[in-house]
């Protein structure tokens, strides 16, 4: 553009430009006119040389002016601040979530994440036993403060969740009581899915079964308005569907060659192929996205019941292998989970909480809780066909038996920002005496946890059909048995 501009003005001092400017020849003898026209040709060349200029500038100011109308970009910038209890203590290791970095507090509470560009705007913070916190870039540097949450909820399975009569019944106890969560089967004993997942390995195995929720998410989102903790349950290497869909995943029943099944006459995929612990990965992220707040991961182990010799797996199964295998699993679903926000949880044996070894099934607790948010014994005492020291007559002491598992649990985790938040029973005795768990023994158990040390519970029933009466009134109810104030 310079350059153009000097030939321009070049252009315009020469007698050429003369030439062409003038209306006739130039006469070889002075006229009384020749005094002007030296005016009027500089004048015209000054206004063509303005013209140019002009021009010049508008092509070279536009794009900047272009820049400004549409917001120069802004520097990255790095969040710092502080996490607090209600009482102002700060809280250690809680992670602050800032598109997909994550930074955890020291132990002041502090933090600071980044450098970030400013489009990541929302930020999460949250710790296990606390409610998630969401901040934004603008607010960078303030004290955030976290608010203790201590989930109790019910159980919906593949088929309850379906059916709206079991669905509505819980959904009102969610409104009658002290419930405020839902632990809903995502992926269940079967292998399937209940919703239409966009999870292709899942759609390819034929994980879409007989229930198709229309509205799951609608569902989801109600729930979400009312203020429920969700929890998506995910049944892992109990997998029926993938097992038979991909018989190279499957442990193999080295009688037949096929699939091995266990006494309820259902496949296991094989723990150790990190193609299984991908598919389980990408199910739970994709419940994630939908707003879970919570991803519990169910028969995270190695089978216990079935033919276990006639099991083959990919590898030399030992103890440590099992160990490993587990472990190695949650560490890398936690890796990868981590971004969404979700809270982690996994369901392990009661017996976990008594013994030194892996219970010969992958689960030991020093070695899970390290990956985890929640660990959740399955503390019904039905299960514990041997009883507990002390105590060897588990269903006459419901109470005792869930307070000492919760105690071991929390105590072998300990130094872990991990929380222990066990399952307890809601359904009749099957192992002991037959006998109904009613109001007494279900009050009992969730003394236990509390007693123990645990961060709220979760009721199993496998028909959904939980004992209102063992279940504090919720504040909603309370709000409306109260008297009205008196009007002024």
């Amino acid at each position: 553009m310079t350059e153009w501009c000097a030939r321009v003005k070049n252009f315009f001092r020469s007698d050429r430009s003369i030439d062409l400017l003038s209306s006739s020849p130039m006469p070889d003898s002075p006229s009384p006119e020749r005094p002007r026209r030296p005016l009027v040709i500089g004048a015209m060349a000054l206004a063509a040389l303005s013209l140019v200029a002009l021009t010049g500038y508008v092509l070279l100011a536009a794009p900047q002016r272009l820049q400004a109308s549409q917001g120069a970009p802004e520097p990255p910038v790095v969040l710092e601040g502080r996490v607090v209890d209600p009482e102002g203590k700060p809280l250690r290791n809680a992670s602050v979530h800032a598109g997909t970095q994550i930074a955890l507090t020291d132990a002041e509470g502090k933090f600071s994440v980044g450098p970030l560009p400013t489009a990541d705007r929302d930020v999460l913070v949250k710790l296990p036993g606390y409610a998630r916190h969401r901040l934004t870039l603008e607010t960078a540097g303030q004290t955030v403060t976290l608010r203790p949450q201590q989930i109790k909820a019910a159980y919906l399975t593949y088929y309850g969740i379906a059916d709206k009569g079991i669905r509505e019944r819980v959904f009102d106890l969610l409104d009658r009581t002290e419930l405020n969560a839902v632990v809903i089967d995502v992926k269940g004993d079967r292998g399937l899915i209940p919703y239409r997942t966009k999870v292709q390995a899942a759609l390819d195995a034929g994980a879409l079964g007989p229930v198709i929720m229309k509205d799951f998410d609608g569902i989801l989102a109600d729930l979400k308005r009312r203020n429920v903790y969700t929890i998506a349950r995910i049944v892992c290497f109990k997998e029926n569907v993938l097992a038979n869909a991909r018989p190279e995943l499957a442990i193999v029943d080295t009688r037949t060659g096929k699939a091995w099944i266990d006494n309820e006459k259902l496949a296991w995929v094989d723990p150790t192929r990190e193609e299984v612990w991908d598919y389980l990965i990408a199910v739970a992220k994709e419940a994630a996205l939908k707003g879970f707040d919570e991803v519990q991961f169910d028969y995270v182990r190695f089978p216990t019941d079935g033919k276990l010799g006639a099991a083959r797996y990919s590898k030399p199964i030992t103890p440590q292998v099992r160990i490993e295998t587990i472990a190695a699993f949650l560490a890398k679903a936690k890796r990868e989970l981590s971004p969404t926000g979700v809270f982690l949880a996994a369901d392990v044996f009661g017996y976990t909480a008594f013994n030194d070894n892996d219970t010969d099934i992958g689960q030991r607790i020093e070695d899970l809780a390290p990956h985890l948010d929640y660990l959740s014994p399955m503390v019904y005492p039905s299960g514990y066909h041997v009883g507990i020291p002390g105590y060897r007559n588990p269903v006459a002491h419901s109470y005792e038996i869930v307070r000492e598992s919760v105690r071991l649990t929390k105590k072998r985790s300990e130094g872990l920002p991990v929380q222990v938040r066990p399952w307890i029973q809601d359904f009749r005795d099957y192992a002991f005496d037959r006998r109904i768990f009613g109001v007494n023994e279900i009050r009992d158990q969730i003394r236990g946890a509390d007693d123990g040390g645990g961060t709220g519970w979760m009721l199993w029933n496998p028909r959904n059909d939980y004992t209102a009466a063992a279940l504090r009134p919720g504040a909603v109810t309370l709000a409306k048995k109260s008297p009205a104030p008196p009007q002024p």
